[in-house]
């Protein structure tokens, strides 16, 4: 059996046009180009998302868990405002200031003799004074109690 135009279709049809029953070529192609559209700019938007906490992680910053949350923040909330703070706390180096000062803490435990494992040992003539030691005082003298001792006010 041969199907028969209708009267008042053209001649000539265009190749999208199916015949019914037929599977739409066009469509199959269009829906796994927009399927791969759309993950192709999602991939590119958390690419994007994640630029501040990659620039952080790659550069070693100190700050790289406050900019990992203020990327969390603007992913969840849609606050743009976290994201580009994020970026600008991932470009700006801070200053270290727990190195130099855990350098100068040993310094100074080293001139004063203390061991450096953050005990203080315990000192064996703690009520002397310097004044009595720069004295030379005989030690085998009492000595006053802390309480005992007359105040200058």
């Amino acid at each position: 059996m041969s199907e028969s135009i209708h009267p008042s279709a053209p001649h000539h049809l265009p190749g999208f046009i199916t015949a019914p029953g037929d599977t739409d070529i066009l469509m199959v192609v269009v829906g796994f180009i927009l399927i791969g559209a759309v993950l192709m700019v999602g991939n590119l938007y958390l690419r994007l998302h994640s630029l501040p906490e990659r620039m952080a992680h790659k550069s070693q910053k100190l700050q790289f868990e406050i900019v990992a949350v203020l990327g969390l923040l603007a992913l969840f909330t849609h606050n743009h405002l976290f994201w580009v703070v994020g970026l600008l706390l991932a470009m700006i180096d801070l200053p270290d200031f727990g190195t130099p000062l855990r350098r100068i803490a040993g310094s100074v435990e080293k001139i004063a003799g203390a061991p450096s494992g953050g005990e203080v040992p315990e000192v064996a003539d703690e009520g002397r004074t310097h004044a009595d030691a720069a004295e030379g005082s005989d030690t085998t003298k009492p000595r006053a109690a802390k309480s005992e001792v007359p105040s200058h006010a």
